[in-house]
């Protein structure tokens, strides 16, 4: 069982879960907002968002299988025909509960929300990850659309001329949410990158650090997590200003975290320390999500 969960980072799904369980009660519940989606409803958007990322963490394992490591478990203890499957019958269920999902909610065509999400994770794999920056934009874009999904089918179809301003409030909360997660993501990637860059090099994938070099490229993540940071305190500034709790909430636990890891960036040597930039990230995405849930007390 490890070895599949590895396979299909259940990790970093569980933290896509979390996210969308945090925008569904923290942001939709408490402000009571038309909405279209129940429990069971997100529940099924929940699974088939984690069925369809998961295929795509499989489909991305087994075109890096080329020339990976002895280590990977894919290699010693799951085979590439288990893998395949896995991978179409993830997808199978993903896809079949967003067309389930789009007809309960009246919009059929939001189902194909789910068929070009499926279809991007495997051109990524087969043939985008091998463009030089891309790759990085594509997994933060796909990240990004994992949250956007939940205003897509328990906001937008709930919408009226009556609540659109309501609605729209908490739609462009969502996006915004979004767009932190997006800079945050490719700034994982980038570390991945320069983590794996020999066995890149051997399959011969264009990545940031073979372009660059890894010192280069590590250097760079330092400088680029100041858009994120200014991103956060823009977003202070221009909405939380007025709540000192809140103020005192994300400097402490995003800005400061964010500052951290930008100073320790720049003189991170081994790999075991970019593997710990790389979990201060996942921590600042988990405290990101769980910081929807205390909008209900900010702007009540």
């Amino acid at each position: 069982m490890l070895p599949y969960l590895k396979l299909i980072k259940f990790d970093n799904l569980l933290v896509i879960a979390l996210a969308q369980l945090c925008i569904k009660y923290g942001l939709f519940e408490p402000f009571g907002v038309a909405i279209t989606l129940n429990g069971f409803g997100i529940s099924l958007l929940i699974i088939a968002t984690m069925c369809i990322a998961a295929a795509g963490n499989i489909i991305i394992e087994i075109y890096n299988r080329t020339g990976a490591n002895s280590k990977s478990s894919m290699n010693k203890e799951i085979s590439e025909k288990s893998a395949n499957k896995l991978f179409i019958t993830l997808n199978v269920i993903g896809v079949l509960i967003g067309f389930y999902l789009s007809n309960q909610i009246g919009r059929p065509g939001f189902a194909a929300l789910f068929v070009i999400i499926s279809g991007l994770f495997y051109i990524y794999a087969s043939y985008l990850k091998e463009i030089l920056v891309l790759k990085n934009i594509i997994i933060g874009l796909l990240v990004a659309l994992s949250l956007i999904v939940v205003g897509v089918f328990d906001l937008l179809p709930a919408i009226t001329e009556k609540n659109r301003d309501s609605q729209t409030v908490i739609f462009s909360i969502i996006l915004d949410y979004s767009i932190f997660a997006f800079m945050i993501v490719i700034l994982r990637e980038l570390i991945k990158d320069s983590i794996h860059v020999d066995r890149d090099h051997n399959i011969g994938i264009k990545t940031v650090p073979i372009a660059l070099g890894k010192d280069r490229t590590i250097k760079l993540i330092g400088i680029a997590t100041i858009l994120p940071i200014a991103a956060v305190v823009y977003y202070i500034y221009t909405y939380l200003f007025s709540n000192s709790t809140a103020v005192l909430f994300v400097l402490a636990l995003i800005i400061a975290p964010l500052l951290y890891f930008m100073i320790k960036s720049f003189s991170v040597d081994s790999t075991k320390q970019l593997k710990q930039l790389q979990f201060i990230l996942k921590i600042i995405l988990i405290i990101a999500s769980i910081s929807l849930l205390f909008y209900q007390f900010i702007l009540k």
